[in-house]
Parts: structure tokens; sequence; C-alpha cells
């Protein structure tokens, strides 16, 4: 039943000489990216090393100087991960890694030796300090939540002795600050302090979790201030903050707890995280930068960022994402489109940015915001989109939208109305078409006993003869990919995939789109077939073709 007397208001402390609404944000914040621990842990299929290790680098290239990556003793995965980068040498001497853990002994333990050799290190430890957690979860009292926390930071000082060759900054949190009745918060925290004895040049880290969003940002930042107001040391101690997305707020509270006195910002990329997710870096961080803040991260290329972390997570990008997302800077209203024209025929690049409807110049982040108009101007009454979708059943994906459109453009200018006839022609010759040097007769596919990999026999012809290639690779995309590359001595990467049916009445029930990078240039190409995975190695075929034409073009 939808019955709201369930639930009782939380109104927050009674607090009456809060400054944090008359204050303004003048900086960024020091920043830490948890992608690697709280947003591996919310996905359904955790990333692998070598996911884990490509978002590391983009992580690296953002300009993260404070990266949280895993919780070795809780998975051979992270531990292993950790291990590879200190073996590596794949931490910059600038950059400073975090680790989490329990308030337990051997998990401390554990997590020092994974440590062993690093230059620099956060160890984060944690315990829950909520009435709720206390009560019905570890049935304590709360000296008894005091214990804990204090143990666990003696164990992590005590380990820390152990490797006197590595810079240590040690953490704690108050997991579920925000339910945590602020005063005990304190307290805890202030028995944590007793322990480190921190100093000016040896300051320590707390940490408030909204773990769970209970409450408005305002009441947030009520228990912020009241937090930095009344702690122990509070000009030896970094306050961070890592809130989570429940309530929708998570960015507002973060960047209200900035205004209450907090020092750092935990998050993710785009805000994947648990349930509706962590506080998203990349949104407050263009909220900063859209104020006039250097935001201290690179945010220029977002086309990389979203489809980086949409590799890793296998979470796609909303379109309407904040700042990055696909449709962020499309207007589809004709008014809004002629004030964003003319705004832009105005405006001098020299000046401050005033544009009509676009709060920062999308070019900033890799975006063209003219293309988009193009497309959407020259696609009519329901857009080319609708026409392959609504007649054909094709459902393309946006990026694929825009290329289709495009050709559409290209092709009917002057001829005025398109019909949808004429609309699928042209995706079929610039898309669907297997006309080219080389062709795909055959493919096996063989899974190698104890291991994840597949051999792959591919049975070509071009325009001489028949040949067969071989190659072995975890799965059919990658492995067409790298044995055409290797035959035909270039580079070739995948950058996008999409597939969608076409309907159980179509005798073709598979359409597979394709982009791909082939020695530095975008190609795109699709395939309809009976099944998926044949249609996503036509569809390579195809973009192959016409990435050989376009060479013997240029010829």
């Amino acid at each position: 039943m939808f019955d709201h007397r369930k639930y009782k208001p939380n109104k927050g402390i009674k607090k009456t000489d809060r400054k944090w609404p008359a204050n303004s944000i003048e900086q960024a914040p020091a920043w830490c990216a948890v992608d690697l621990r709280d947003g591996n842990q919310a996905l359904i299929e955790p990333m692998n090393v070598a996911q884990k290790q490509k978002l590391w680098t983009l992580l690296i290239d953002m300009g993260f100087k404070e990266i949280e990556v895993g919780f070795p003793s809780a998975s051979q995965t992270d531990f292993d991960f950790v291990r590879w980068l200190i073996k590596e040498n794949q931490i910059p001497q600038d950059v400073t890694i975090q680790v989490l853990v329990q308030a337990r002994d051997e998990l401390i333990e554990r997590t020092f030796e994974a440590l062993k050799g690093v230059k620099q290190a956060v160890v984060h430890v944690y315990n829950s300090t909520s009435p709720v957690q206390r009560e019905k979860v570890f049935e304590l009292d709360k000296q008894g939540i005091i214990n804990i926390a204090t143990r666990g930071a003696q164990k992590v000082l005590s380990e820390s002795k152990r490797y006197p060759s590595t810079q240590w900054t040690f953490q704690y949190s108050p997991e579920s600050f925000s339910s945590t009745e602020t005063d005990f918060a304190i307290d805890v925290c202030n028995s944590v302090i007793d322990v480190w004895q921190p100093t000016s040049d040896k300051k320590i880290i707390i940490n408030l979790p909204a773990t769970v969003e209970c409450a408005g940002p305002n009441v947030f930042a009520d228990q912020v201030e009241t937090f930095c107001e009344h702690i122990k040391q509070r000009e030896n101690i970094i306050i961070s903050i890592h809130t989570h997305n429940d309530r929708g707020c998570a960015v507002a509270a973060a960047e209200l707890a900035i205004l209450a006195g907090a020092d750092r910002i935990e998050g993710t990329l785009l805000g994947n995280g648990e349930r509706t997710g962590n506080m998203d870096i990349i949104t407050m961080a263009m909220n900063l930068y859209s104020q006039g803040i250097d935001p201290k991260l690179n945010l220029s290329d977002a086309k990389r960022i979203t489809r980086t972390v949409e590799e890793c997570t296998n979470i796609p990008t909303h379109a309407r994402h904040p700042w990055m997302g696909d449709l962020v800077y499309t207007a589809f209203s004709g008014s809004h489109q002629d004030a964003i024209k003319k705004c832009l025929a105005l405006q001098d690049e020299n000046s401050t940015w005033e544009v009509a409807y676009l709060p920062i110049d999308p070019k900033d982040i890799g975006r063209d915001y003219q293309s988009v108009i193009r497309v959407n101007s020259q696609s009519g009454k329901g857009g080319v989109a609708y026409i392959l979708e609504s007649e054909f059943n094709i459902q393309l994906p946006r990026w694929m939208q825009i290329q289709v459109s495009q050709k559409v453009q290209q092709e009917s200018e002057g001829k005025g109305e398109v019909s949808a006839n004429e609309i699928y022609q042209i995706f079929k010759v610039h898309f669907l078409s297997s006309n080219g040097p080389i062709s795909l007769l055959d493919y096996d596919i063989q899974a190698k006993q104890d291991s994840q990999s597949k051999v792959m026999h591919l049975h070509l012809k071009d325009e001489h003869k028949t040949f067969t290639l071989h190659h072995q690779s975890e799965g059919a995309i990658d492995g067409l990919t790298k044995a055409l590359g290797e035959y035909l001595n270039v580079s070739m990467d995948v950058t996008q995939y999409n597939e969608s049916s076409l309907g159980f009445h179509s005798d073709a029930n598979a359409l597979a789109s394709i982009e791909i990078n082939i020695n530095n240039q975008t190609i795109y190409g699709c395939a309809i077939e009976k099944d998926s995975l044949k249609a996503s190695l036509l569809a390579i075929m195809n973009a192959t073709n016409t990435y050989l034409s376009k060479q013997t073009i240029a010829a």
C-alpha cells in the first residue's frame, strides 16, 4: 500500500546560527574518485582487471590526484589490481591511491599487505554509527561503537609502523553519518582523533558520508557545519564528503557541504554507485566550471569520458545527463534553435559566454551544437530516426542516428521532402551495403578448454582469392577486428557497438551498428541478419569495406 504515514520526517538539527547560506564556493575542492571501489561494487558484473586499468588511465588523464582503487581485503581482484599498480609503477609521483577497509584486525592487516611498497597511500577505515545500525545490526550501545572505531584506528596506526618507507594518510568514516546523531558522530570521530594525533604536517581525513540520502541538502549542510564547529583539532583535519543520490540531491548536498566548511569531495564519474548512485563528480565539476571556477580536472573530452565509463560499467549514459548527455545541447524547439543561432552569430570568442539556452560553450567539452541543429532541422517532422523506426522498425543508437541523418541531408539537398523509402535506401547504400573488396564467407568459433578465450576461424574472400584467418580472443567482435587489422596491416578498434531487434515477424531479426576506428579514421557500419552475432560480424565487414573504398578513391 502506498501510505506516507509509515515514514517520519527528518527535520535535522536545530541550528539558528548557520553561516553556510551566506558563503559561496570560490575554488574547487580536493577530489577523490571512488569509481574503482564504490562505483565498482554497485555493478551487476564488477569490473575485471583490464576494465579497471582502462578506467584508471582515464582518471589519471583527467587529473585526479586521489583515487580510491579498491577494497583489497575483500576482493582478490582488488588486491591484484593494487599490486599491479605498485609493482608496475603505474602510480604517478603526484597521485595518491586510497583503499577502503572495515575496522577489523585481519582485514586491516591484509590491506597493508596489498599496499606494500607504495610511495604514498590513504588507508580509509570505517564502521557504522547510526541508531538503526547500532540497535538492529550490531546490537551495541554507543560506547560499543566507539570501541570498534578506536580499535580499528589503533590497528591502522600500528600496522603503518611496519611500513615506514610509505607516506601514510589515515582516513576515518562514521558510516551513515547522515543518519547518525551529529553529536555522537563528533564523539566517535574525536575518539579516533585521540588515537591518530594529527598535526599540521601530518593531517588526517575525516569523511562524512550520506551513505543513504535521508533528508534535504540543507539538513546535511547543517550537520556538516555543526561537525566542523565542534570537532577537535579542526586545523589538522581534512573534512571529506561522500554523498549518495537517493533523493536526487547528491550534488546539491556536496556543494552545500563545501559552503558549510568541507574541504574534499568523494564521488564517481557520471554518478555510478549503489541504488540511485554516488555524487557525480562530472556534474559538480562542470557546475563550478560554468561559474568561472577552475575545476582542476580535464573535462574537455566528453566523448572519451562517457564511452570509457560505459565500456567499463556497462551502464549507458542517459541522453539528458547533465553536461555530458548526447541531447544536452540539442534543441528540438524551433524558437530555441532560432535564439541559439542568433546568439552564436553575435558571440565574440574573446567575450564572456552569453548564449541563450547554453550555459557553456559545448566546444569546451568536445561537443558541436551546430551540427546537431542541422540534423534536427533537416529531419523534418518526426525526424530521420522516427521514420526508420516507425516504417522499418529500425532503432538506431543516437550516435548512429546522427551519421544517417547527415547522409540524408547530403543526398537530399535541393530535393525538398524525402520519402521513407528514400531515407531507407540512403541508409542501406551507406551503412548496410556489403559491396566491397573483401567479404566474409563463413566463420567458426571454438571455445578453449579451461579459458574464457575463443579461437575464431574466419573464411574470407577478396578480389583475388579466398583465404582463412585464425585469431584467439575473448569475443567474436574483438577477434574479427584484430584478425582483419593484422591482415590489412591497419589499427582497428571498435569504439561503439549496439544491437537491437527488428521484431519476431521479420526474416532478419537482428540489427547491429558499429563505430570503428581504423588508422585514426572513424568509420560506421550496420548489418541486418537472422542472429546478432552474424549481424555484428557483417557490420564490421561493411565498415571495413567503407574504409577500403575511401582509400581506393583517395589513391
